[in-house]
């Protein structure tokens, strides 16, 4: 009896376990599902006219679906497509500078905290996070001031210094954890080897923190990427605006031309998703490399 009894208290245990692997693939999929339907509704809706788009009851699918929102925008003869490119470059120009000048500042500094003891270490590191407790739209008057002052309203130099200035802290942040998990022994071990901390950091900290330097570079592009209110504020010149300002062109005071407008959007996402499914597998293959020294 006890050997059957202890059968069924496994079979028991299996059962509630699949169970509860089940519950959680079916969570995952209706998390899938609410996350991807409005980028499908976007999409279908680009591939409608205008007044298929009006239709109500809406349909889903498109009756006659077409490209031309598409072509509108990448058309050189048409008007609407030297517009968009102009907003999608200005908006990479910006958005690559920041990511750029973001990492190139927050690797030394996140170092410098982690491996590092100086005095006001503490307070400084605690300085550098608080400026993520207040909303950007507080400093929005300030440094629009602070620009003009320098000179700087409506150039890109504006949107890169304000969008580093708030992406900073959380890369600092990021980047000090990943530094943090780092043994120190193997600087050590290298320094040893003879060489120098400098080289021990390219050669040994740098490739471990591969997921902490590509998750602040993400970081860094998303944020410069859809950021609305300052592009909104510090550029007027049309030809110095990006993607988030730029196609507030598809409304009007008569009309708001909705597949031209899902158009443009679902094209506006498509850098960033491509980002993404292209560093995955670096996260996957800098987390699984091991630390072994041979």
């Amino acid at each position: 009896m006890t050997k059957i009894a202890q059968a069924a208290a496994k079979r028991s245990r299996l059962q509630r376990a699949d169970g509860w692997r089940w519950t959680g693939r079916i969570v995952l999929t209706l998390l899938i599902i609410f996350t991807v339907m409005p980028m499908v509704w976007m999409f279908l809706t680009s591939l409608k006219t205008g007044f298929a788009a009006m239709q109500y009851p809406p349909q889903w699918w498109p009756a006659e679906p077409t490209l031309d929102n598409y072509w509108r925008l990448l058309d050189p003869s048409s008007s609407m497509s030297g517009d968009f490119l102009t907003y999608f470059w200005n908006s990479m120009l910006v958005s690559t500078a920041t990511t750029v000048l973001a990492v190139a500042v927050a690797v030394p500094a996140a170092y410098a905290f982690s491996r590092f003891q100086f005095p006001g270490r503490g307070f400084l590191f605690f300085a550098v996070l608080l400026r993520n407790m207040f909303p950007a739209v507080v400093f929005l008057v300030p440094l629009f001031i602070l620009m003009r002052m320098l000179g700087l309203v409506n150039t890109h130099g504006s949107l890169i210094l304000t969008y580093l200035t708030f992406g900073l802290p959380l890369a600092i942040w990021l980047l000090k954890g990943f530094y943090d998990n780092i043994p120190i022994q193997l600087e050590q071990a290298a320094r040893i080897d003879g060489a120098t901390r400098f080289q021990a950091f390219i050669m040994i900290v740098m490739p471990l923190s591969t997921p902490g330097i590509i998750a602040t570079s993400i970081y860094s592009f998303i944020g410069a990427w859809n950021e609305y209110i300052y592009a909104y504020t510090f550029l007027s010149r049309q030809d110095q605006m990006t993607l988030p300002v730029g196609i507030q062109r598809f409304f009007s005071e008569n009309a708001t031309d909705w597949p031209g407008l899902m158009a443009a959007t679902f094209m506006m996402s498509v850098p960033v998703v491509v980002l993404f499914l292209v560093l995955q597998r670096y996260f996957v293959r800098a987390l699984t490399d091991g630390a072994v020294k041979h």
